[in-house]
């Protein structure tokens, strides 16, 4: 796994690209796959705020769209007093790709770790469509 630093400097170089000119909340994200290959992505606003994409949704994406469906961590960053937490959607975007460790993060160097399931707790996944 790529240390936690590179995937974090990932998502900063990211954010720079953010497209935030109504919220003015710039993030950056930037997810690894198991091959290894670093996925960036930053949030992009719409003046319909229901159109709008997170930094962690783009990053994801992204990867998917290069045929990747496998990752092993997640890094977001943000200029937040603190760590940057993904928000409900990205988290549960995240559970279906199953991404054991999200690294969140700010621009004053503060970050923590966690896994999915401390994220999100009672997450909702494909096993629960197969329980029906």
């Amino acid at each position: 796994m790529k240390h936690t630093d590179e995937l974090l400097q990932a998502a900063r170089r990211a954010r720079q690209n953010a497209y935030a000119p109504y919220s003015k909340f710039a993030v950056g994200a930037a997810v690894e796959s198991v091959s290894g290959k670093i996925y960036s992505g930053c949030n992009v606003e719409n003046a319909a705020y229901g159109l709008c994409n997170c930094a962690e949704r783009t990053a994801i994406f992204t990867a998917v769209a290069a045929g990747e469906r496998q990752f092993k961590a997640i890094a977001i960053i943000a200029d937040t007093p603190g760590p940057c937490p993904p928000c409900g959607a990205c988290r549960q975007v995240i559970a279906e790709f199953k991404i054991p460790l999200i690294t969140m993060g700010n621009l004053n160097g503060d970050c923590q770790t966690v896994s999915l399931a401390e994220i999100l707790p009672y997450g909702f996944t494909a096993d629960e469509l197969e329980k029906t």
